[in-house]
């Protein structure tokens, strides 16, 4: 078997969606897995339509992920150029052979005799195909001295592929959907060659793909229409067809449409993995980047089994075409949080304390490691993101100043302060001030005086907290000390005392 080259291909017109970085890793995944390669090719044939600091992005999102390219525009191989726009010269000896072989051919109908064909045939798409293409403004009706005269007066013209005009029906292999039936008598002549002289996506994708010795083309399903016309221009051309497959949609959290760029703010998770001009990247919101992969491996891709946490050499061994699902994945934001929050508990301490020094940074708050260690270990199992350890720990390094409403109705301060003042006195003059001792200390008192010790407790830790929620109220005290402890209830009591 010769070696497997993949290529991931996209065009520079803004940011990377989810979708398109799901193609990006299934390419990645298969080539990795038969020791493969993988290609970044950069597709810019359209240049009104280029977004200025896209192709950065492209390539930044890719090592983010860790799906470095072998070859790509910054990582130059044997077959370059790895931009589109730089490859011109190779796609006009192919433009010239289709024309000489009668597989294409020059039209200069201008757009407003086509828009006016269109606006006659009523009840149907006009097409401009066997039926209709000897009707139109082209050189298939010229001879080559019109013709020749035509091409010096400009290029005011494109240049169209001469789909066959035998009712043949090919029969395509899949790799995700299987058997494919297509008849070339359904098609029209698409345009290769735009007025500008260069060539569009069906053109360049395909003499791409050949002269980079592609194996196999991973794409997503809004391009199966366009299998036919690309399996034409390899027989038109005398090569080799590769292997194709194409990757179910990504669907809405409700089922319904395609997740889109447009969906992100709404449904309040990045649909980008990095930050976009206002748009904010699933990086910057707190997902790391072997999570991100685990999520989007899971979009249309079923390995079998219970396993949902995999690492990335484990997606590379146990990934196949053959487990890519037919129909569209429906993304689910709580699972991704899940996953997200799986890898944060199996981080190494050490890297979520330097990552925790930097979310303190927000705050101008600076603490050692030690003292981080102990609450990160606290906390961790309730945080899906490292900005949520703060969200759960806040009140280790500040008093809280406000009280949760729904706390306060259950605990009922006005009502039971007293139990609050009856220990201000004996636990200012405790100094052992450790969790476990702590804890006894306040088991023995509360016993002697023969108070409730959970609503003591509750008083207590709405107090120093501000709810009801956080771990252990004993390690919280050891945590913030003797003095900030009185200090938080001395200002509760006073808060709350007839």
């Amino acid at each position: 078997m010769k070696n497997m080259r993949v290529r991931f291909a996209p065009s520079p017109t803004g940011p990377l969606h989810l979708g398109s970085l799901r193609t990006a890793l299934y390419n990645y995944l298969l080539a990795k897995k038969h020791k493969g390669d993988f290609i970044l090719r950069i597709e810019d044939t359209d240049q009104d339509r280029i977004v200025p600091g896209s192709e950065d992005y492209i390539i930044e999102a890719l090592n983010w992920c860790g799906l470095t390219p072998n070859e790509s525009p910054s990582n130059i191989g044997n077959y370059g150029p790895y931009r589109q726009s730089e490859r011109k010269p190779l796609y006009d000896v192919y433009i010239r052979q289709l024309i000489d072989k009668g597989h294409a051919y020059y039209a200069f109908d201008a757009l407003e005799r086509i828009n006016t064909l269109r606006e006659k045939i009523k009840g149907e798409v006009f097409s401009y195909n066997e039926k209709t293409r000897l009707q139109m403004d082209n050189s298939l009706s010229m001879t080559s001295q019109e013709l020749s005269h035509r091409l010096q007066q400009g290029p005011q013209y494109v240049i169209r592929f001469k789909t066959n005009t035998i009712n043949e029906c090919f029969i395509l292999h899949d790799e995700v959907r299987g058997k494919l039936k297509i008849n070339t008598k359904t098609l029209e002549d698409k345009i290769l060659v735009k007025s500008d002289g260069m060539p569009t996506y069906h053109l360049a994708n395909v003499i791409d793909d050949h002269l980079m010795k592609i194996t196999h083309v991973i794409r997503g399903e809004e391009w199966l229409s366009s299998l036919p016309l690309h399996i034409l221009l390899y027989k038109a051309l005398g090569w080799e067809i590769p292997c194709f497959a194409h990757l179910p949609l990504i669907f809405k959290p409700e089922g319904k449409g395609k997740l889109s760029k447009r969906d992100g703010e709404r449904l309040g998770f990045p649909v980008f993995p990095l930050n976009w001009k206002d748009s904010l990247g699933c990086r910057e919101k707190g997902y790391f980047p072997e999570a991100f992969i685990n999520i989007i491996a899971l979009l249309g891709w079923n390995p079998g089994g219970e396993q949902e946490i995999f690492s990335l050499d484990e997606l590379i061994d146990k990934f196949s075409l053959q487990r890519v699902s037919k129909s569209g994945a429906r993304f689910d934001k709580e699972k991704a949080k899940w996953i997200n929050q799986q890898y944060l508990r199996k981080k190494p301490i050490e890297e979520l304390i330097s990552l925790f020094h930097k979310e303190l940074e927000k705050h101008k708050i600076i603490y050692k490691d030690e003292y981080l260690r102990k609450i990160i270990e606290a906390v961790k199992e309730r945080a899906h993101f490292i900005s949520e350890i703060w969200d759960h720990s806040y009140y280790f390094f500040e008093s809280p100043n406000q009280y949760d409403v729904k706390s306060i109705k259950k605990v009922e301060p006005l009502k039971n302060i007293f139990l609050l003042k009856k220990i201000t006195q004996p636990l200012s003059k405790w100094h052992n001030f450790y969790a476990s001792t702590l804890k006894k200390t306040f088991e023995d008192f509360i016993q002697k005086k023969q108070l409730c010790f959970s609503k003591m407790i509750q008083q207590m830790r709405l107090a120093l907290v501000g709810t009801l929620q956080g771990p252990d109220i004993f390690l919280i005290m050891e945590m913030i000390g003797k003095e900030e402890t009185l200090k938080r209830v001395y200002r509760f009591i006073q808060m709350f005392s007839v």
